[in-house]
């Protein structure tokens, strides 16, 4: 479990005003001193995630983030990084004064969380002092603690791990439309874009599906791909592509053998995919001075033919035939305001939670914004759409 990708993991957000004992209650979880205690107020300025392995829920990621009512000279910004963490939380623990009881902050809080339908845990803190009777209908969600005694803080565990199954229900990635046996050749590009060492993450992913569903993966660069179609007995039952190489790809491999690309894989996994396919048809009316966010999910060092920031751009570029204006944002950074935007295009988002992108997703829909993907994207302008997401229909 000390391999789980971040992005796997259920992210549990720890929320509240400053000196509630978030700090103190994430090292009591952990039983460790993993986070910075202080009485001074504003210790935590930034949220900060750490992952770790906790019996009995398994891998997570624990988000401690600034005091929701901040008062110092960036209070408002930490607030806004508090608010940005709830889009990436699976889990919501907010931690409450327990002598002190719910504050206004704490209730816009709560109210953020419900909005936004993220199962939760009231925890009243600081029962080795006292705690004011809580005045919340709702009893199933609170839990009493001591973080400084550690008493309560079993039950605070078994109460989270009541809320995970849920939260942890994933999405099969390729197993689902494969079956033991078959074969799936998998095609990866290694260029100068290509990470040094390694196969990206979907690739990985989509890998070791096949193999616990027990089907077999073949591995090749599109170079060798001729050279693996000949190598095989029978056609394959599937081949995944990289996106950059779709259209290559295509040309190669025989009509009634199904493909797709790991992109559009991971889409499906997030839960965007009906989103991105509607989304994407926004391309054929796109105008001139149009504005286009491409959305990153990681902060990996771009080298010269980086696909989000050059391939795709350019590409667009030349089968609009406009004049379009290109932004980028990298990692957790994504706007509130998607108004300029004529069309956003996320990455696979193989390195955010499902939750963010579809709070992405989601925004973009409240607004008015049209939401598609790299893989989607692609597949359009090389026309081979229909075609790699026909593999999701009914098997023969």
């Amino acid at each position: 479990m000390n391999d789980t990708p971040q992005s796997e993991r259920i992210h549990i957000g720890i929320f509240g005003c400053v000196n509630a004992g978030k700090s103190s209650i994430i090292n009591a979880i952990t039983d460790s001193d993993l986070a910075i205690v202080s009485h001074h107020r504003g210790t935590t300025t930034d949220p900060v995630m750490k992952s770790m392995e906790i019996l009995p829920l398994g891998p997570v990621v624990l988000i401690d983030t600034p005091g929701y009512d901040d008062d110092s000279d960036l209070g408002e910004q930490r607030i806004q990084k508090a608010r940005q963490a709830l889009n990436r939380s699976d889990i919501a623990v907010l931690v409450l004064d327990g002598v002190i009881g719910m504050t206004e902050p704490d209730d816009t809080l709560l109210s953020l969380i419900v909005e936004k339908e993220i199962p939760y845990v009231i925890v009243y803190n600081k029962k080795d002092i006292g705690f004011k009777t809580p005045d919340i209908s709702d009893q199933d969600h609170i839990v009493f603690v001591s973080a400084k005694t550690g008493e309560g803080i079993k039950e605070l565990k078994d109460l989270l791990g009541n809320l995970i199954p849920e939260a942890a229900c994933k999405k099969p990635l390729i197993r689902d439309i494969i079956s033991p046996g078959d074969v799936v050749v998998l095609v990866c590009p290694i260029d100068e874009a290509a990470p040094k060492g390694r196969l990206i993450l979907p690739q990985q992913m989509v890998i070791r599906e096949i193999i616990e569903s027990g089907a077999l993966a073949f591995v090749c660069r599109e170079t060798e791909l001729n050279k693996t179609l000949d190598s095989l007995a029978a056609p394959p039952r599937m081949v995944v592509t990289d996106s950059q190489v779709f259209k290559q790809v295509d040309k190669i491999i025989p009509p009634e053998v199904p493909l797709t690309s790991f992109s559009i894989l991971m889409a499906r996994y997030k839960g965007f995919l009906d989103t991105a396919i509607s989304g994407v048809e926004a391309i054929d009316s796109l105008k001139d001075g149009d504005v286009v966010l491409m959305a990153e999910g990681c902060t990996h060092h771009r080298q010269c033919n980086d696909i989000g920031t050059v391939k795709i751009p350019a590409f667009l570029k030349k089968y609009t035939g406009k004049d379009l204006v290109i932004e980028t944002v990298s990692g957790r950074d994504f706007y509130e305001d998607l108004s300029p935007f004529a069309l956003i295009i996320q990455c696979g988002g193989c390195m955010i939670t499902e939750r963010e992108v579809r709070y992405r997703m989601k925004s973009a829909i409240d607004q008015g914004v049209p939401f598609t993907n790299y893989g989607i994207t692609l597949a359009k302008m090389t026309g081979t759409l229909d075609r790699s997401i026909r593999v999701f229909g009914a098997r023969e």
